[in-house]
């Protein structure tokens, strides 16, 4: 028998898989581990991962997304442990994690279960490492944030125990599904994980059970671990809500009386509507403020140009009230759309684009009053107040911008400061990665924890000065680099300057990628590496989207003549359809994508549908992808469509 087995299912998150595996070679040193990968028919490289770098471990790949629940149970089942780690993927282990668990276990045989203190990517302390039981009262409290606002009372904060020191060892009722160090003696009397949830709500549910079983579940802060989250779900997202409430039902009609579970269920819908509402609201909010701020300038100012117009040009009178009523909010509709798709709502703007859009905007304007002689006015005036528009959108980016970042950049992202902790040779290595493919970045040096490198080029200082550096340099980043810093300093250092705002990254040992995660609620970020991707920009997607949009319903009116010229006429019609209808796209990715590649719609076409795809490995396959993402304009795209335009008609 193992001493342990550590199973984790893993679904299109290869390289935090890979750090984890990592963390777990030198966390089990001094245990006889066995891990096992349950693979839910992962689209990137992940089992190609494994298969090459852990061949130690057992693999379990399933040919369809089974769930987290099923997916868990598939391993526990030929598990040879004495105890079972269930673990995520996008989490990091300290060096005797594993060992500090396995004795707390062997020292109290009453614990069924132990979950460690998480923290999140920038250091701060996760408060789902200690839970108690949804009942309806705890769950009356959370829905209406009773439990945020008295944390600390026994009463209103039950669901995250927050009147529980976390610096302490704790009986507690629920463990997290990120971290569950189980007894798998425990496990034999409970049962294995409840299928009916396919995500979330499954560690509540084994939690009650065991507890129900006679055993107790612990919380243990004398080792960490960082939970990076939201890989599979972004935990503020809509779509989580909707999953994470639905398990909560679930578990209250298994565990509940009648009334209670009606209760509970009554308060879940509470709860999803005013979530749903919240986040509605919010995301309104945010994209209109800045439109409506426009609207509202620009009015202002066409009202005393037009005023000053007819004063000093003796034109009294000759701007019927229609004129600042009804036209000049249409000028002003017309400015705000071609502001937009020039891409000046964009986060990433620049004054190119707002310049750009308000010239398109104008000219617009001036073409089309030519066509209605009862609203034709001067065309002076429709300069004069293009101009107005130019410089309003400018100042409001300029005052906004200067509000957030304290410099005049019109809407460009202000270039991160980051640091590098590491060994001359890691700190290079880093540095290169990030040089390679990151733009908004600045290099200032390195950090180390070695004496001679002191003597090396940007040298910043010992890592014990860690928060003077970060002070006197201005530093917004920090990249850890893992073959010279253990994670349990990497933590200790994150923990102890989590106030200063900083970002963290982690350069695992002989990967060339950069992980990390700047709060609880934002994806892990990969660096292969803060690639900067055109095709991720939202210009680009709209820009993207407007094309297809457009084309396809030009080359549907064409179909006639042009359906003829490609390989199959009736698939052609059907394609063009569907790209019409956003279902498709003209232009994807190949086939055999690399991990690094973002999901995109699938498309009709491919970087590569003008070669002979035989003729070309995995690897340049792969390359081409991320130059098609990296370097993604519109111009491409019809580059691709003129060329390989016989394919669009292949199925």
């Amino acid at each position: 028998m193992k001493d342990l087995s550590i199973i984790i299912v893993n679904y299109n998150v290869c390289f935090f898989l890979e750090q984890v595996l990592l963390s777990i070679r030198k966390s089990s040193k001094n245990l006889q581990v066995e891990v096992l990968i349950v693979d839910n028919n992962s689209a990137d490289s992940s089992v190609a991962m494994v298969k090459k770098k852990f061949s130690e471990c057992i693999l379990i790949e399933n040919k369809e997304n089974v769930g987290f629940s099923k997916a868990n149970n598939q391993a526990i089942r030929v598990a040879k442990g004495k105890y079972i780690l269930l673990l995520n993927p996008d989490t990091v282990l300290e060096e005797d994690t594993l060992e500090k668990c396995f004795n707390f276990m062997n020292a109290h045989p009453e614990a069924g279960g132990l979950g460690a203190m998480m923290l999140d990517g920038s250091g701060n302390f996760l408060p789902e490492s200690k839970r108690g039981f949804p009942t309806p009262w705890v769950a009356f409290y959370k829905v209406f944030g009773l439990a945020k606002l008295f944390s600390g009372s026994q009463k209103f904060g039950h669901y995250h125990l927050g009147y529980l020191d976390k610096n302490k060892t704790h009986e507690i009722e629920v463990l997290s599904g990120a971290f569950m160090f189980l007894r798998t003696e425990a496990l034999k009397k409970t049962g294995l994980l409840d299928e009916d949830y396919f995500m979330y709500g499954e560690d509540i549910d084994l939690s009650y059970r065991i507890i129900k079983a006679g055993y107790k579940n612990y919380y243990f802060p004398e080792t960490r671990i960082i939970h990076y989250k939201g890989e599979s779900t972004k935990r503020s997202s809509i779509n989580y809500v909707f999953i994470f409430y639905k398990a909560m039902i679930i578990f209250a009609n298994k565990h509940f009386s009648n009334t209670n579970a009606q209760v509970f269920s009554f308060l879940i819908h509470i709860a999803i509507y005013i979530r749903a509402s919240i986040s509605l609201l919010n995301r309104t909010i945010k994209k209109l403020t800045l439109p409506i701020i426009d609207v509202l300038i620009m009015y202002i100012g066409m009202y005393f140009l037009n005023n000053f117009y007819e004063i000093n040009f003796k034109t009294y009178n000759h701007f019927p009230p229609e004129f600042l009523r009804y036209i000049v909010p249409v000028y002003i509709s017309i400015w705000i759309i071609t502001n937009y798709y020039s891409g000046g709502y964009d986060k990433k703007t620049k004054s190119s684009k707002i310049i750009r859009g308000v010239v398109v905007g104008t000219i617009m304007i001036s073409a089309l009053s030519n066509f209605f002689d009862f609203y034709r006015f001067s065309r002076v005036l429709i300069i004069a107040d293009g101009l107005w528009a130019c410089v309003a959108l400018l100042l409001i980016r300029l005052v906004v911008h200067f509000t957030k970042y304290k410099n005049f950049e019109v809407g460009e992202t202000s270039i991160s400061k980051i640091a590098i902790l590491g060994s001359y040779l890691e700190a290079n290595r880093a540095k290169s990665l990030i040089s390679n493919n990151a733009n908004n970045n600045e290099i200032i040096g390195f950090i180390s924890r070695f004496d001679h490198d002191t003597s090396e080029d940007n040298y910043l200082g010992h890592s014990s000065r860690i928060s003077e550096i970060i002070r006197i340099y201005g530093i917004d980043e920090l990249i850890f680099c893992s073959k010279d810093f253990k994670v349990k300093e990497i933590i200790s250092l994150m923990m102890s300057i989590k106030d200063m705002n900083i970002g963290y990254k982690i350069l695992p040992d002989d990967s060339d990628y950069i992980i990390g995660s700047n709060s609880k609620n934002s994806n892990g970020e990969l660096y292969t590496l803060n690639i900067d991707l055109n095709i991720l920009q939202r210009s680009a997607k709209r820009n993207k989207r407007v094309l297809d949009f457009l084309l396809s319903g030009l080359l549907l009116l064409l179909s006639p003549l042009l359906m003829w010229f490609t390989v199959n006429p009736l698939i052609y019609i059907r394609n063009l359809i569907k790209v019409f209808t956003g279902s498709l796209s003209f232009v994807g990715f190949s086939k055999t994508v690399s991990v690094q590649v973002p999901k995109i719609k699938n498309g009709i076409l491919n970087p590569v549908s003008h070669f002979d795809i035989n003729t070309i490995d995995l690897t340049t396959l792969n390359r081409l992808n991320m130059l098609y993402a990296k370097n993604y304009t519109v111009y491409k795209d019809l580059f691709l469509i003129l060329k390989s335009f016989r394919f669009l008609g292949v199925g």
